[in-house]
């Protein structure tokens, strides 16, 4: 029965240094996120993308904060919330990410479209200036 308390107290001290690790990352990786936001924000077109990036730091740093209360008290209902608050990051991360691949494909749709039209027209031009 010893190994046992033994064994719990040991998985308990490894989730803690864990949590702890984890919290200082999502800390770093808010401000970041939070930072590279408000770097968008100075131009006109990319605070349409840094708003939702600081609102995208601010929920993992409150996640960050909430995670931090459970791992030294324990509070249940604060690891609900950390959960809550990390799952919009994701969320949001998640919208990012598919406007991006839309954005993207239609780039590579534009891309193509135009490289056919201009070898279109410069073939036009050759066969024009051979029959001539």
């Amino acid at each position: 029965m010893e190994d046992f308390n033994n064994l719990s107290h040991q998985s308990l001290n490894i989730t803690q240094y864990n949590i702890s690790k984890m919290t200082k990352d999502m800390n770093f990786v808010g401000l970041a996120t939070i930072i590279y936001g408000a770097i968008n924000c100075l131009m006109i077109i990319g605070a349409i993308i840094g708003i939702p990036l600081i609102f995208m730091g601010l929920r993992i740093r409150e996640a960050a904060n909430l995670f931090d209360i459970y791992n030294h008290s324990g509070d249940q209902a604060a690891l609900n919330n950390a959960f809550e608050k990390q799952h919009r990051y994701f969320y949001i991360q998640k919208i990012f990410i598919i406007i991006s691949l839309i954005f993207m494909v239609l780039y590579i749709v534009t891309m193509v479209s135009i490289f056919s039209f201009m070898g279109y027209s410069a073939d036009n031009e050759i066969y024009s200036m051979l029959l001539s």
